[in-house]
């Protein structure tokens, strides 16, 4: 993220310059201060009705620039809602305390207080460092490093997410500070179940009598989050500047749309989400799959697709009505597989063209994506199964494999991709060598399945054309 220097005259937003808004009690503790979770979670946070009783103290992720941005603001930022009657801005002062992720020190102090009993993570898919196994992979060079520096002293420096938690928990058992509940708030199903197994994977690597404490003191809540968050540019600092007369170093664009489904025990307190609007329900699952599927599985096609076809943001690329055409034939297929009632999944499809169509959300094509080795597996792979066990190989499914090959290969926005090392060199050869080798890392046994190969082949053609 990327700043700009305030002007000499304009005050700089604070719990000063905006009185209101004073700073709650740490009882909450955040990973990955992006602006996905400031305006999800932290947006929550603010709403609910015994807000204050719940500051957050957020820690950055992989840059430190937001934690530069909001340490001289107190933790405040500006809220910009943007829908089709204009913009709409609201500070938000949930986060009471903010860190870069190498200020261990105070990550340790947080988790020691049992005044602090709900973690949330959102450190997109690739944080939760998950081998195809589904569990850690335990083979990375910042996994191995982790687990030797907590062996040697629990109170070391860690390099991953997994590894400050890890660090977090054994922290909180030796300071006797009680249990807790973690909820991840990632685009990944069965978030929770996921990062549970990679937590325990850790552990037992590092110190297994951890194990125990864990299993009677740590609660894993699973979740399924929604709300489209571009990127902040100079345009919002200046809409906020110009509205208040305060610079806002950090500001977060977001749409009017939010959903925030939450399945899990809060056996030691949590703030009153569902006051605020989050559902907490039994079965987090169809509302996960509905959004994995619908919403996220055609945003990874328009990244694609649409950056192939010319296309920089969402709503452009929703307007290509050979693209609309494209993400309706994906629905058409994913929705065979979901439980939800149909005429809430109408109603849901309604609501997403209208959203991705919104042209004041400047959601960048290039933004989406990143990390598509993280993010195809999940979002596409359920249905194209599905569809391959009742006799059918789905053009809309072998569409989006289709132009994440040609993605790879060079065509539209530029790869970004956690395993990079990995993905690129599969796409070294041929373009059918690449289509085969590209589905046998999203689906290994379905690579020598020809009748998918040639779907996918042949989608590339229509993109290429």
């Amino acid at each position: 993220m990327t700043t700009t220097p305030p002007p000499a005259t304009a005050p700089r937003l604070s719990r000063s310059s905006a009185p209101g808004h004073p700073a709650a009690p740490v009882r909450v503790v955040h990973v990955g201060v992006g602006n996905f979770f400031r305006a999800h979670q932290a947006w929550y946070t603010d709403r609910a009705p015994d807000a204050a009783e719940w500051g957050i103290a957020a820690f950055t992720g992989r840059s430190p620039a937001v934690a530069d941005a909001l340490e001289p603001q107190d933790g405040l930022y500006t809220l910009v809602t943007r829908g089709a009657d204009g913009d709409h801005l609201e500070v938000i002062g949930s986060i009471s305390a903010v860190h870069r992720s190498d200020d261990h020190t105070a990550w340790l102090g947080y988790l020691s207080s049992p005044d602090v009993v709900v973690v949330t993570v959102t450190v997109t898919e690739a944080g939760y460092l998950l081998g195809p196994d589904g569990r850690l992979d335990a083979g990375r060079e910042d996994v191995a490093a982790d687990v030797g520096a907590l062996r040697d002293d629990p109170r070391a420096p860690v390099r991953t997410t997994p590894g400050r938690l890890v660090a977090g928990l054994l922290a909180r058992r030796a300071a006797g500070a009680g249990g807790l509940t973690i909820v991840p708030c990632d685009n990944l199903p069965d978030n929770g179940p996921a990062l549970a197994a990679v937590l325990a994977d850790l552990v037992d690597a590092v110190d297994p009598t951890l194990a125990t404490w864990v299993a009677e003191h740590v609660e894993l809540a699973t979740t399924m989050v929604d709300r489209i968050t571009p990127a902040t540019t100079d345009e919002h600092r200046d809409v906020v500047l110009a509205a208040t007369g305060l610079v806002d170093a950090a500001p977060v664009p977001t749409e009017p749309f939010s959903e925030w489904v939450i399945e899990g025990r809060f056996p030691y307190g949590r703030p009153a989400w569902d006051a605020a609007g989050a559902q907490v329900v039994d079965d987090v699952r169809p509302f996960e799959q509905r959004k994995l599927w619908l919403l996220n599985g055609a945003h990874t096609l328009l990244a694609y697709a649409g950056s192939i076809r010319g296309h920089e943001t969402v709503a452009e690329a929703v307007g290509d009505r050979v693209l609309r055409g494209w993400v309706e034939e994906w629905w058409d297929e994913a929705v065979a597989y979901l439980s939800l009632p149909p005429a809430d999944v109408a109603a849901y499809r309604a609501a997403l063209l209208d959203r991705f169509g919104n042209p004041a959300i400047r959601h960048a094509l290039a933004q989406i994506a990143a990390d598509g080795s993280q993010k195809v597996p999940v979002r596409i792979v359920p249905t194209l199964r599905a569809e391959l066990a009742a006799g059918r190989v789905p053009a809309g499914a072998a569409r989006v494999l289709a132009a994440w090959v040609l993605h790879l290969r060079g065509s539209g926005a530029p790869v970004k991709d956690a395993r990079a090392d990995e993905v690129l060199p599969l796409v070294a050869g041929t373009l059918e060598e690449s289509v085969a080798a590209v589905l046998g890392l999203v689906a290994p046994d379905l690579a020598d399945h020809d009748g998918l190969r040639s779907a996918v082949l042949e989608r590339t053609r229509d993109l290429t054309a």
